[in-house]
């Protein structure tokens, strides 16, 4: 008995320990290639490719273009910086163009001398270069481990990929595992291929390839002769697996010891007698009692986990990823999520809004236990069963259990809630939409779905409010967009500069919406025409404001849950688009800029900066730039820039390629051609002239 109870009890334990093991290394990987992933998006929503594509074809000389191009390679460099990469560049479907961090060529150079590949590798590699691409990736058994991504996202022709290569060694180092028993991992994909490895034989590659290829489930623990192959479905890519080979021998050694130990026993005992074997049935117990006790311990952390995966399972009951029963009732068996099938439930859903001083002074750990707090009151304040959830952000549902015989309800339950939530209104706004009432579990999320809708009908007051049901507004009662008169008395205004009556022709409508009641969607709507008009009629005149900016606005219009935040909201962009700039002011923020510039030449001065922080377009920035300094912004830099190089070069012994990274270069090369573009000789022949 005891043989069977420690050895099984043993196996048990290597397998979960396996489990955590493999999970907790197909964690760490997804995290890294997701974090790369959201850098690959954002390096191409903030490249200005866009622009870029008018101009790249342009053979006159074009300063906007070099400046693009230039920024383009420094934002390839800080995604080339990602540990598991070693090369980027982008490729330009419908131009003769390639840019990487060191080069921006034409297609046959790179291919031939900068990225090298023969012709058969060459015809693979460009078959990639078609389609959508949301990080594909290419067969590493041809040209190594690329991922691709295409711009536009949307496009199914895209005018740009995005090419990342992966360092393979970089690679290894992020999926090996350092546990004895693990001989060996990889990435494997469905269709058989192996994506990267370590420490696999030829003989167990061609085992994983054929256990991937026919592979249909989410995680296999396959146990062969001496081995045991883990694999689990990776969340990053639903093709991709990670996979595990096990030494049974490391991994189950104290299943065998104890094995031999108990046949070893069972023989002594046998020839030694009764009180033999009572001093080594006391030996052989104290392990069992510490495995024991290492099982109570794993217990105790998978039981204290249960809260979260209970929320989470409603999480996706409301959301509708569970809508038959069986299998509701098949996951809450596996989490002990104990609930009636057939009862009267209503969900609440109560969406916060985050624009209060005190709430952002609040660290994030504040943050999470004020949450906790306003969570446990509503749930004790209740005298019937209350499931909560965060299912975004800023939105939280309650599902309510009506008890019939304490007249509860949903109506009661969303009373109750107003309550607390007015107790914390220094830091949130919060509404309340309630759902309608469903009999069975699996009908939450329509309950949920109307819950949600329900709070588009919520007004603009400063209290808790209460949505309650379908609110179809009445159009005729309170005209939700400008007419054609008021467009056309705006553009007037702003014409004749009355920009006072701008500003209270929009508080005037404010007005009429406090007066009539609007909702809040009501509101937004004539809002966001009146914003719209301002920016058009602002961009009849100049053009100061980039793309960014106009979208921050209207992010901003749309985040106010009030009248008075409306207000406040409307004053603050009036001032920023109808402001009257003074000369002097103009020449004292110039003035600031020359002494970052002279304070930070060696850094990366990017004209996206500076433009932002004058809530200028790059174009109008380098138009300003030059009349106030009588230079173009990147010729002033390069001058600056050469200026302390020849100081470097006279007045020290220090190399050329440490004098081109002390003053702002990447690389000895650029230094070089802009040094003789200005000087008209290479930096070392002028050290030798005037020394």
């Amino acid at each position: 008995m005891a043989h069977v109870l420690v050895v099984r009890t043993i196996e048990k334990d290597a397998e979960k320990l396996n489990d955590v093991i493999i999970s907790h290394f197909s964690k760490q990987t997804d995290t890294a290639l997701d974090s790369l992933k959201t850098n690959m998006i954002n390096m191409l929503n903030s490249s200005n490719l866009t622009s870029l594509l008018r101009t790249v074809d342009d053979s006159r000389e074009n300063q906007q273009r070099t400046e693009q191009l230039h920024s383009l390679r420094e934002q390839l460099m800080k995604l080339q910086s990602d540990k598991l990469v070693s090369k980027v560049f982008l490729y330009f479907v419908n131009h003769d163009l390639v840019v990487d961090v060191d080069i921006y060529t034409d297609k046959e150079y790179y291919f031939d001398f900068s990225y090298p590949l023969d012709e058969q590798q060459r015809k693979a590699y460009m078959s990639y270069f078609t389609g959508k691409k949301m990080m594909d990736f290419t067969d590493p058994s041809t040209i190594g481990m690329s991922a691709l991504m295409s711009y536009p996202f949307n496009s199914d022709k895209p005018d740009v990929y995005l090419v990342v290569d992966f360092a393979e060694d970089k690679v290894q180092e992020q999926i090996s595992i350092p546990e004895k028993w693990v001989t060996g991992t990889a990435i494997a994909s469905s269709q058989g291929l192996i994506m990267n490895q370590v420490g696999l034989t030829d003989k167990e590659a061609k085992a994983v390839m054929e256990r991937t290829h026919a592979n249909s489930k989410g995680s296999q623990f396959l146990i062969t002769n001496e081995v045991a192959m883990s694999l689990v479905k990776s969340s990053f890519d639903d093709s991709w697996y990670y996979v595990t080979i096990a030494d049974l021998r490391t991994l189950m050694k104290p299943a065998y010891i104890t094995r031999v130990i108990s046949w070893a026993f069972l023989v002594f005992f046998l020839v030694v007698g009764s009180f033999v074997s009572y001093y080594l049935s006391r030996r052989v117990y104290r392990p069992i009692k510490e495995i024991t006790e290492e099982n109570k311990e794993l217990s105790q952390r998978v039981s204290g986990m249960f809260p979260i995966l209970q929320e989470l399972f409603v999480t996706k009951i409301l959301l509708g990823e569970y809508r038959d029963a069986l299998s509701i009732e098949y996951y809450a068996k596996e989490i002990e999520f104990i609930y009636n099938k057939n009862a009267m439930r209503t969900v609440l859903c109560i969406a916060f809004h985050y624009n209060s001083p005190a709430y952002e002074q609040l660290s994030e750990t504040s943050k999470s236990f004020l949450f906790m707090e306003l969570k446990e009151r509503i749930v004790k304040s209740s005298p019937s069963l209350i499931w909560l959830c965060q299912t975004k952000p800023d939105v939280m549902a309650c599902v309510v259990l009506h008890d019939p015989f304490l007249h509860f309800g949903a109506e009661e339950a969303a009373n109750i809630v107003s309550l607390l939530l007015e107790q914390y209104s220094e830091y949130f706004k919060a509404t309340i939409g309630i759902g309608k009432t469903v009999n069975a579990t699996e009908e939450l999320h329509e309950s949920y779905k109307l819950a949600l809708s329900v709070l588009q009908n919520r007004g603009l007051d400063s209290d808790v409010e209460i949505c309650r049901g379908p609110n179809v507004w009445d159009r005729t009662q309170w005209e939700s967009f400008l007419s054609v008169q008021d467009v056309n008395r705006i553009f007037n205004q702003f014409k004749t500069r009355e920009y006072d009556k701008l500003l209270q022709s929009a508080f005037d409508m404010l007005e009429v919406g406090i007066r009539k009641n609007a909702t809040a969607i009501q509101a937004k709507y004539l809002c966001t025409d009146v914003l719209n008009t301002w920016i058009r009629a602002v961009e009849t005149e100049h053009n100061d404001f980039n793309v960014p900016f106009f979208s921050d606005l209207f992010e901003r219009l749309n985040r106010c849950m009030t009248w008075d935040e409306l207000k406040v909201c409307f004053q603050d962009i009036h001032s920023v688009l109808f402001r009257t700039e003074e000369p002097d002011q103009r020449a004292k923020q110039f003035s600031e800029i020359l002494d970052y510039i002279h304070a930070h030449y060696n850094e990366e001065l990017s004209i996206e900066y500076f433009a932002g922080l004058l809530n200028m377009s790059n174009g109008h920035f380098s138009r300003t730039f030059k009349e106030e300094v009588g230079e173009k912004y990147v010729e002033y830099i390069a001058k600056y820039r050469l200026m302390k190089a020849k100081q470097f070069l006279l007045e020290t012994d220090m190399k050329i390629d440490d004098i081109a990274e002390k003053v702002g270069y990447w690389g000895r090369n650029s230094f070089i051609r802009t040094f003789r573009k200005y000087e008209g000789i290479t930096p070392a022949k002028y050290r030798t002239i005037n020394h």
